[in-house]
């Protein structure tokens, strides 16, 4: 079945009529009667009772129930694809935990407030679950730490983070290797870049291994490092952020351990929906 027909042939189910279907769609009767024509040899069924008018029968009003959302569903793609304001379309982001709590509110108010009809959904997880996500398909675009080495990506450099260690007020100096391997660290679940910092960190100063704790949740790790369970790696942004709400305090790490650039990994341009280039738009001013 063409949409077309399809869509003539609702045009005469909601005019009642084929003359009126005809100048609904700037055509001719003879054009409408063809394509119902040849919806009714396709289907094996008479679509309308062509007496005394175009009378929907019972197998017209059974077309009519699956045709509808089909022509609507038809209508959604081409205009997410047209970039048609008045059409709903959507959005799907993934980021770490830390972006979405610090780096992305101010961007996303932006967004939705240009671009109101768009269904914004943005999940979190460490960035190796957030790259698996994405190249399944389920996420248009992702926020994560350091450059994945992947050909299916386009990376736009987002924020540039300084990682510091974080502990219970006060520090007044870094843990020397003894007190490092009897501490405990939390982080985030396997996959986190920050958790692979806390490893590199480690090893700078001598210590192979310490025990590991996992966190979902910024309150919940740093709740439990202002309580003296242990120390944290987080971006420095982050502990600003928080740093009212938690009696916690940080040291500066070594430059090739504490900086890490976040980058905006998707698809390539030409692949891209107006909703994603115009949410591209919007952090890049928003971050200039």
């Amino acid at each position: 079945m063409q949409l077309k027909s399809l869509q003539l042939f609702m045009d005469v189910v909601d005019t009642g009529s084929f003359v009126a279907a005809a100048e609904r769609r700037h055509t001719v009767q003879s054009n409408v009667t063809a394509h119902i024509k040849k919806l009714e040899q396709e289907l094996g069924a008479q679509l309308f009772d062509r007496k005394g008018g175009a009378r929907v029968t019972s197998a017209g009003r059974t077309l009519a129930d699956y045709a509808r959302p089909m022509l609507q569903a038809h209508d959604d793609v081409v205009g997410l694809f047209q970039g048609d304001k008045g059409r709903s379309s959507r959005l799907r982001l993934g980021a770490m935990e830390t972006t979405t709590a610090v780096r992305l509110p101010p961007i996303l108010a932006s967004y939705h407030r240009r671009f109101p009809e768009v269904d914004l959904t943005v999940q979190t997880g460490p960035t190796a679950e957030l790259i698996a996500r994405f190249l399944d398909g389920d996420l248009d675009g992702i926020f994560v730490a350091g450059q994945p080495e992947h050909g299916r990506f386009h990376l736009i450099k987002a924020f540039s983070e300084r990682l510091v260690l974080v502990g219970p007020k006060p520090m007044t100096r870094q843990p020397n290797a003894e007190q490092l391997l009897e501490s405990t660290f939390l982080a985030f679940r396997q996959g986190c870049s920050y958790r692979q910092r806390v490893e590199l960190f480690l090893s700078s100063v001598g210590v192979s291994a310490t025990r590991m704790f996992e966190f979902g949740s910024i309150d919940g790790m740093l709740g439990c490092v202002a309580a003296g369970m242990g120390y944290t790696l987080m971006p420095l942004s982050t502990v600003e952020a928080y740093r009212q709400r938690f009696e916690i305090d940080y040291l500066a790490l070594p430059a090739q351990i504490g900086e890490l650039d976040t980058y905006f990994a998707t698809a390539s341009p030409d692949s891209w929906t107006p909703s994603l280039s115009r949410f591209i738009e919007t952090f890049e001013a928003e971050s200039a």
